[in-house]
């Protein structure tokens, strides 16, 4: 009944009121939401943390290590497991005692099983290069004539055994005779000579292929020849054509 007594225009202008009242407040309250929304959305500067990693732990073996016995006499280790304090001025084959240490990673004991770095060593004064031929290895050489006169001689190196200890360095070079052997028999080829010599099979198994050609075609020079070569072979005058020696 109010409502029908208030004039339609009065109505009109105050819904005009309440549509700008309400658009205001959502204007100005999207303003004051912007800024909280950015302040959501952006979560300021970003920081970065590099992860360094820890340096790895050396775990590497010296390469002596593997010639070295755990565990053992340490005056029974090899020369490459220890450090001697040696001294050049000792008597040449005299007995002489040098004060020894064990390197890094190498762990022996002592004549009552109790660990032991430092310890005294005993041998004999003299240099690598002095020491018998048993007590070292040599390189061999193939390219030399080992039947030849004189006897020829090629330079090898050479490396101390290593449960032997000496003065200098443990690998040298020195003179030998040429000492190698290409698997030709001694008893084999006299066998030949004396049955087939005639025609040149001895020969031929030493790999003196012209020499055996020659000996073929002539019958072994008449026979001549043939007993020749047995008394050459026999006393080991003539061998293998390579220059090794017999077995």
């Amino acid at each position: 009944m109010v409502a029908a007594g208030v004039p339609l225009g009065v109505l009109l202008r105050l819904c005009r009121v309440l549509l700008f009242l309400s658009q205001f407040y959502i204007l100005s309250g999207g303003e004051q939401s912007q800024p909280l929304a950015q302040s959501i959305k952006d979560p300021g500067p970003t920081r970065t943390f590099t992860v360094v990693p820890r340096a790895a732990e050396s775990t590497d073996i010296p390469p002596y290590v593997m010639k070295c016995p755990s565990n053992g006499l340490c005056s029974r280790l090899p020369a490459d497991c220890v450090e001697c304090r040696t001294n050049y001025s000792c008597v040449y084959g005299k007995p002489v005692t040098f004060d020894c240490t064990v390197k890094p990673s190498v762990t022996c004991v002592d004549q009552d099983f109790k660990s032991q770095k430092n310890f005294v060593i005993n041998m004999t004064c003299r240099f690598c290069w002095q020491l018998p031929e048993t007590d070292y290895e040599c390189s061999n050489s193939t390219s030399c004539m080992t039947v030849s006169c004189p006897r020829q001689r090629y330079t090898a190196n050479c490396t101390v055994r290593d449960h032997i200890h000496c003065l200098g360095n443990r690998t040298f070079p020195k003179m030998l005779y040429c000492n190698w052997t290409g698997g030709y028999k001694w008893s084999t080829a006299l066998a030949l000579s004396i049955t087939l010599g005639g025609f040149g099979a001895d020969r031929f198994y030493l790999g003196q292929w012209r020499e055996g050609l020659g000996k073929l075609f002539s019958f072994g020079g008449l026979g001549i020849w043939t007993l020749i070569d047995v008394l050459l072979i026999g006393v080991g005058y003539v061998g293998p054509a390579d220059g090794s020696l017999y077995i």
